[in-house]
């Protein structure tokens, strides 16, 4: 099944912006960004916001795992350049997260997705739920002025 078609998204809808720079390194054969590139940059936001252990969203004994990406390529990204990504929650589930991201360029949303993760246990691997701590502090990383995604 394709991801629905999402409206343009706005960079200051999205709690966390980072700033990186395109690697000659993320070049595919035809000159521009290659795909799968684009899901660490992706990754880049996620896991600054749940690796940081001043946010306290990741419980001790416990991690995230990647169960969906759905990605919208919105136009080329070449290099030399420099980017801007956004993250922000756009809901949480009993065990689960869904991120609403984007990576901008020169003012233009280049790609867009929604990243679904799940808490597990370190040790069973088995999925845990939120702690209510856990979705507290998800809080104020919620979407701003609704989703970009449809």
């Amino acid at each position: 099944m394709n991801a629905p078609a999402r409206s343009t998204p706005r960079l200051e809808n999205y709690p966390l912006r980072l700033k990186d720079n395109v690697r000659f390194a993320d070049l595919d054969v035809n000159g521009h960004v290659n795909n799968a590139v684009y899901a660490s940059y992706f990754e880049t936001g996620r896991v600054i916001l749940v690796r940081d252990t001043a946010q306290g969203l990741t419980p001790a004994g416990m991690g995230w795992v990647m169960v969906r990406l759905d990605t919208h390529f919105r136009a080329e990204l070449h290099w030399p350049g420099k980017i801007e990504l956004g993250t922000g929650v756009l809901r949480l589930g009993r065990t689960s997260v869904t991120f609403d991201q984007v990576v901008f360029s020169e003012g233009k949303c280049i790609a867009s997705a929604l990243a679904t993760t799940v808490l597990v246990d370190a040790t069973t691997r088995k999925p845990t739920p939120l702690p209510d701590a856990v979705i507290e502090r998800f809080q104020s990383w919620m979407m701003r002025n609704g989703s970009d995604a449809d």
